[in-house]
């Protein structure tokens, strides 16, 4: 067997063009993005492997202490604030945006974080070059503003020119807007996979698997809450009816057929597990017959299945050693935490480069350069070991 012959896969998303709103739809319905953060909030592994993945992209923050701390826009936000959620998108989709305003003079005076699920690319020209990027808050046209849906159209849509900070292209653009006052500046889009392509997350290989944790907490949720679990049943003839609350004179009964689906309905969930049920016999003389409940434990079925699907999220976000120490195969120490620290740091180096480059461009275009080294190192996140602090202090 070869390339050839194999059966072919799907692609992982589609790129079709809208042609009605001009961009590049990401996905199907063009909601790839949407679809993939919904999956991984299902899955516990994933959710674990993504929240550690964001923490050790964004490390300490930036090396210079003074520039993390420095506000760089109207909405009170400091650079490492821009890079906290610079960190969330790199690692959920490998790519991220932050949107750029200049003043009069063709320098930037202030950036802002665009949510990379937001961001659409446009249509490329002849040279294969896509000028503007589209911005819409929800592509599902679910959400709503003053009351009213915000439908996906051209008029709710932002079409912002990509980044270019020579200021000959800015001033062509305050141009073309209208002036300063209605020039929307621009989106510096940065993707893994180019500058025109939209970036394959590295989760992307593991939906699958994503999915199946899914439901295999759907399983176990059901086991646990809607299963057969009383531990016995004592069978006894039947006795005197009660009387129900309507009939003060003992005139009538409760119907026995609802006593019993009544004592059925009480028989699942996890609260009534081994609890006794009672019920009564009309015409056996015998002695009281208890019977034993057996309920069905699904989760058994389903542990290797839970194991390897785990274990396959794991090793997709490069966490097998995170995976081993919570497995306790090899252990937990501190100079276990150490390592794993010191290997993940590298493993996220080159997302932590994408950003520093990112700031270094923007940066040598501000008006008033708040970080005078320009060094925009990311500081790698280190394990400290309570033993190591202890010894520092005294």
């Amino acid at each position: 067997m070869n390339v050839k012959t194999v059966k072919r896969t799907e692609p992982r998303f589609d790129v079709p063009y809208i042609q009605n709103l001009g961009i590049q739809a990401w996905g199907d319905k063009n909601l790839y993005p949407q679809d993939l953060l919904m999956l991984v909030s299902a899955s516990e592994s994933a959710s674990t492997c993504m929240d550690r993945y964001i923490t050790f992209i964004q490390g300490n923050g930036f090396k210079e202490i003074g520039f993390s701390e420095t506000v760089i826009n109207l909405s009170g936000e400091t650079a490492d604030d821009i890079v906290q959620k610079i960190s969330n998108d790199m690692a959920n989709f490998r790519g991220f945006a932050i949107h750029v305003n200049y003043n009069v003079f063709g320098k930037i005076t202030e950036i802002y974080h665009i949510p990379f699920e937001n961001c659409r690319l446009t249509n490329s020209d002849d040279t294969g070059y896509i000028g503007k990027i589209a911005v819409h808050p929800d592509w599902s046209g679910n959400k709503k503003r003053n009351g009213k849906t915000l439908k996906v159209t051209t008029e709710t849509i932002d079409y912002i020119d990509r980044f270019n900070p020579m200021k000959e292209v800015v001033f062509a653009q305050i141009e073309a807007n209208g002036g300063i006052n209605s020039y929307k500046g621009q989106i510096f889009w940065v993707s893994e996979a180019g500058n025109e392509t939209y970036p394959k997350p590295v989760h992307d290989s593991i939906v699958s698997q994503m999915s199946t944790e899914e439901g295999l907490g759907n399983i176990a949720n059901r086991n646990t809450r809607n299963n057969f679990l009383p531990s016995k049943a004592i069978v006894t003839r039947k006795g005197q009816d009660v009387p129900t609350e309507n009939d003060s004179e003992g005139g009538s009964s409760q119907n026995s057929d609802n006593g019993i689906n009544n004592a059925l309905s009480l028989m699942q969930g996890d609260i009534n597990t081994a609890k006794m049920l009672h019920f009564e016999i009309q015409y056996d003389e015998e002695m009281p017959v208890v019977l034993d409940f057996q309920g069905n434990n699904y989760d058994k079925d389903y542990t290797v299945t839970t194991e390897k699907a785990s274990q396959k999220i794991y090793a997709a976000f490069n966490q097998e050693i995170w995976y081993r120490i919570l497995n306790g195969s090899i252990g937990f120490s501190s100079e276990i935490l150490t390592d794993a620290y010191e290997y993940y740091s590298t493993v996220t180096s080159k997302e932590r480069r994408m950003i520093e480059r990112a700031f270094d461009k923007i940066f040598k275009n501000w008006y008033d350069v708040p970080n005078s080294s320009m060094d925009f190192t990311i500081q790698p996140l280190k394990f400290i070991s309570s033993n190591a602090t202890s010894n520092n202090a005294g």
